[in-house]
Order: C-alpha cells, then sequence, then structure tokens
C-alpha cells in the first residue's frame, strides 16, 4: 500500500468513526430519556410510608411532619388564629358568580388602558380574547381578629390561591397577532386589613385599609404565540422575585392600599377645624316691639349644623340702638358649608320673646386669617319670597374672621400662597404651640363594671378649670355607653392643669334624688399638649373594677 492510498484509508476511517460517535450519542441520550422517564413514572420508593388522607399527628414520623409544615393553615401553628371553614365555603359557592363580577371589573377597568396605547408604537388593537379566574377560588387558611381601642375592627389573614385561570390578551402590532396567555396563577400572602372609620351608615364603615405583613409569594406561567416564556433558564425566578419585591413595596406594612367604600361626607363625624372669632358691635334701627317703651334687644349666635347651644349676648335695656362690643368664638367643622346665624329679640319678662330679624354669613365667604367688618340689612327669614323682608328691621353690625388650627391650615385657600402660609406656620416655635391659646376636646366614650351600692344609673361630670359638664344618664347598666364629646375653649395651654372626670348614679324616688359617686379619674393634661391627642381606658378611683374609656384632643389656634 502506497502512501497515498493510505491517507485514502485513513480519511474513511476517520469519517466512519465521528458517524459511528454521533449516532451512538443520539442513541445512547434517546435510550437515557425514555430509561429515565420509566423509572421517575413507575419507580416507587420503598422507604416512604402510605398514610391515609387523614392522619392524625401522632402517626406521622417527624421527618415527613417537618416536611408539611410550612404547608399547614396558620389555624394549625398559631392557636389564636382561627378557622374559618365557613367563609371558604361560601366563597367556593358563589365562585362561578364572583368570577364573572371580578372578571368584567378587570375588563372596564383595563380597556381605558388598552385604548390610551391603541395608535402608538404601531399598535393596532389590544383585547381580551379569553378572561376568567379559572374554577378553584382562593382559599383563606386562618384569620385573627385584634382588639383596638380606636373606631375600627383590625383583622389579620392568611390567604392562599392556586388557580387555573385562562387570560389571554390579543395585541395585533401592524399585520402581526400576538397572544399572551397567563395561566397557572399561585399566590401565598398575609395581609392585615383595618375598617374604619365606623359609621352610622351601611355597611356601617367607610374605608378599609389593607396592608401585607410579610412579602409575597408569586408564582405563575406565561405563554407567548403558544411558547412558554418561563421555560427561558433563568427568566421564571427573576420575573418572580420582581413581582414579589414591588408588591411588597408598595403594600408591605407601613405601606397601606386605602379602599373607599362610602364617601368621606357620608356618616362621618366631623371633627373641629378651625375657631370663629365674632365681634358683636352694634344694631341700629330695631323695630320697637314694646308699647310704653322702647325695645329690649339681644343676640343669639350659633353655627348652622351645629348641636351646641347658642351663645346670646347681654340684653341691653330700653333702646333701638344698642352697642355690645362683645365677643364670641364658635367651633367650626365645615367652613364650606356651615353659616352663622344671627337672630335678634326683644327681650320680655314674661312670655315668649319678640323677634326683630334676623341674618346668615356663609362662612366660605370668609378668607381665612383675614378680619372682616359686616353691616348687615336685618330680614324676617332667609326665605327670598317671604313679603315680611321688605319691611324695614334695622342693620346689625360685626367683625368676623376664621381662623384654622395650625394642624389644618394648609387645607384652607387664603389670601397667602401655600408656600407663605407654610412659612408661617413652621416659623412658629414649639412654644408658642404649647402655650397658645387652644380647643380642648374631651370624648367621654364609655365605661366598664362601675356598680351602686343602691342603684346604677351612671352618667359622668367632666370638670376643666372649674366648667362643668355632663353626659346624659344611662339607666340600670354597669357598661354605659355615652360617646358624647365635649369642647373647652382656652385662652392658654393646660400644662399644668388636671382633668377631673366623675362617674356618678342618681336615681328619683318619691320625688327625692338620690345620687351616689361611683368612681373619678384626675389625668394630666400636659399629656395631650405634647401628643395632640390620647385615646386610652382608665382606672377608676374609689371602684373595685371600674374602667373608664375616653379620648381627649388638643387642638392649637
Amino acid at each position: 500500500m502506497g502512501f497515498f492510498e493510505f491517507c485514502v484509508y485513513f480519511k474513511k476511517m476517520v469519517f466512519l468513526g465521528s458517524l459511528l460517535g454521533i449516532l451512538g450519542f443520539g442513541v445512547g441520550i434517546s435510550i437515557g430519556v425514555i430509561v429515565g422517564y420509566f423509572l421517575f413514572i413507575y419507580y416507587e420508593p420503598r422507604d416512604v410510608k402510605d398514610y391515609p388522607e387523614n392522619t392524625p399527628f401522632d402517626e406521622i414520623e417527624p421527618n415527613t411532619l417537618v416536611d408539611l409544615l410550612p404547608e399547614l393553615p396558620l389555624w394549625v401553628m398559631n392557636p389564636d388564629y382561627e378557622r374559618v371553614d365557613w367563609f371558604n365555603e361560601f366563597i367556593a359557592n358563589m365562585w362561578p358568580f364572583l368570577d364573572k363580577a371580578i372578571c368584567g371589573i378587570i375588563k372596564s377597568t383595563c380597556e381605558p388602558i388598552f385604548a390610551e396605547y391603541i395608535g402608538k408604537y404601531q399598535i393596532k388593537s389590544i383585547q381580551f380574547e379569553q378572561l376568567t379566574l379559572g374554577t378553584i377560588p382562593p382559599r383563606l387558611h386562618g384569620i385573627k381578629v385584634y382588639d383596638s381601642i380606636e373606631k375600627e375592627l383590625v383583622f389579620e389573614f392568611a390567604i392562599r390561591w392556586a388557580a387555573n385561570p385562562n387570560i389571554v390578551v390579543a395585541l395585533k402590532l401592524l399585520s402581526l397577532q400576538i397572544s399572551v396567555q397567563l395561566v397557572d396563577f399561585q399566590v401565598a400572602a398575609t395581609a392585615r386589613a383595618t375598617l374604619k372609620p365606623f359609621v352610622p351608615t351601611f355597611p356601617c364603615f367607610s374605608s378599609i385599609i389593607v396592608s401585607l405583613t410579610k412579602k409575597p409569594e408569586v408564582d405563575f406561567g406565561l405563554k407567548l404565540i403558544g411558547g412558554d416564556l418561563m421555560a427561558i433558564p433563568g427568566l421564571h425566578h427573576f420575573v418572580q422575585e420582581t413581582i414579589s419585591k414591588q408588591v411588597a413595596r408598595l403594600y408591605l406594612w407601613p405601606q397601606t392600599l386605602e379602599i373607599p367604600i362610602l364617601d368621606s361626607s357620608i356618616g362621618a363625624v366631623k371633627k373641629p377645624v378651625g375657631i370663629l372669632h365674632v365681634k358683636v358691635l352694634r344694631a341700629q334701627k330695631l323695630l320697637n316691639m314694646d308699647f310704653l317703651s322702647k325695645s329690649d334687644p339681644y343676640v343669639k349666635l350659633s353655627l348652622g349644623g351645629d348641636r351646641l347651644p347658642a351663645k346670646k349676648t347681654t340684653v341691653k335695656m330700653n333702646t333701638l340702638n344698642p352697642v355690645w362690643d362683645e365677643d364670641f368664638k364658635l367651633t367650626v367643622k365645615d367652613p364650606e358649608a356651615q353659616v352663622l346665624q344671627l337672630h335678634l329679640y326683644d327681650w320680655e319678662k314674661i312670655g315668649a320673646h319678640d323677634k326683630l330679624g334676623m341674618q346668615v354669613v356663609p362662612l366660605k365667604l370668609l378668607t381665612p386669617y383675614e378680619k372682616k367688618e359686616l353691616t348687615l340689612d336685618l330680614l324676617n327669614s332667609t326665605n327670598p319670597n317671604d313679603p315680611q323682608n321688605k319691611k324695614p328691621r334695622g342693620q346689625i353690625m360685626l367683625e368676623v374672621s376664621f381662623i384654622p388650627f395650625q394642624e389644618d391650615s394648609l387645607n384652607f385657600n387664603g389670601p397667602f400662597s401655600f408656600h407663605e402660609r407654610k412659612e408661617s406656620v413652621s416659623s412658629l416655635s414649639d412654644d408658642v404651640s404649647l402655650r397658645g391659646a387652644g380647643l380642648l376636646l374631651v370624648n367621654v366614650i364609655a365605661a366598664e363594671d362601675v356598680e351602686g351600692k343602691h342603684h346604677t344609673n351612671p352618667y359622668a361630670v367632666v370638670v376643666v378649670r372649674g366648667e362643668k359638664r355632663k353626659t346624659k344618664a344611662r339607666n340600670k347598666t354597669w357598661n354605659p355607653k355615652w360617646e358624647e364629646e365635649f369642647q373647652f375653649m382656652l385662652e392658654e395651654a393646660p400644662l399644668k392643669d388636671l382633668i377631673h372626670i366623675e362617674v356618678k348614679s342618681k336615681k328619683r324616688r318619691f320625688g327625692f334624688r338620690s345620687k351616689a359617686l361611683l368612681g373619678y379619674v384626675d389625668i394630666q393634661l400636659k399629656d395631650v399638649i405634647y401628643n395632640g391627642r390620647i385615646n386610652e381606658k382608665y382606672h377608676l378611683i374609689n371602684s373595685k373594677d371600674g374602667i373608664l374609656h375616653v379620648d381627649i384632643g388638643w387642638k392649637v389656634i
């Protein structure tokens, strides 16, 4: 064999060896995959015991129990969580209808968003081809309710949902139809929900505030034109972690999601936002209602929608041009809707007081912090068609100014710009905030275990700097609920004062009234001044087990 023939033979052998190697590799891989598949499907490990579907804990081996623990519901691992099988059963029965309702909300919410992208980036249309959350409803694995002295309900729950949704979004880009499908959605989360505030309008709370207590676990499948995107190495873990982190960043406590249920104005108890200063100067050319002498006028002032008693000026005897120069302070809760009501009367020693005239001043016409002098023509009524309004009844002169509380001052539009008023408020020193005038709000909420020796018809008496206010009596109960608020206008902060609250009982028998002290408490008001508000329960002195619940707030002018 010559050298040339040897080279040809060698090349043939190399080619044949390479071909046999490739064939062997392909056959080996195929056989290995087939054998591995059958071993995985049909091979049954002998060291694993069969447990019945419902196995007592004491019959499960420790190693197996450890593997099961992460999947156990919270009511098993934490005894203070309660089972909610009834709620899960309710959701399961309602799920076909809830699925359609939720999908309808999703569709109506997403359609305007889709419409914004049509015409951009060569997108011709975006729409849902399929939209269903599947047949498997979410399940609550335990719920825990927290005690709260606020007007709210706080509960924590764990939710798990291994859904089989079929959500297909069709995107038409130029002439190409692209379909994206969401499948096999799974989520596990623990959340805290707060229903507040309570209002006397169904469903009796105005909003739901939700926050997550730990980072959620999210998993899902995503198909693009029939191919599984999550099968791409590394993409599944990246997408899962990204979504979990973004959800946690938005809603993990202390971040919250507020879901409004009722309009904030429906059933809500409005809180004071400022003080209306009114100086009644004088009146002139009033009607003479007396036969032998002149009228004895006085003025009653009140704010519309306020249940507090009206304030009164002194009576000026025998004059049609009285001069008062008297100052009054009224608490404002809604400056956009409330009006200052002025009623003038002729004082009578016997019988009803004659009406001289009236007038109203809408607070929305006032500019915060600006004093305004008004001269008002008196009317018979606010009815523009009242013929009695044509009769001259004189005039009344007064000065009015609306001063918002410091914490509410930035909510009102006034003659100053937002930046100017923000600087003016922030420039106030802490000393002024702590020692200046303000409004003390005392809400006597309820009492517990107040027991009298002879009778228990409890009521509360609140004393601040000698000024007394009392609640209504609740008959024959050891646990009265009052929910009554009292306001005390103070010229300086009560840093060294105490608020004295007594719980008493009274009973009338045979025309005689007997009273008994059920307990009392003295509260340092400096804690209220420094904190702005306290909501606490106090043990009553001279009472065996009595507790008083009060909410006290301080608003600085």
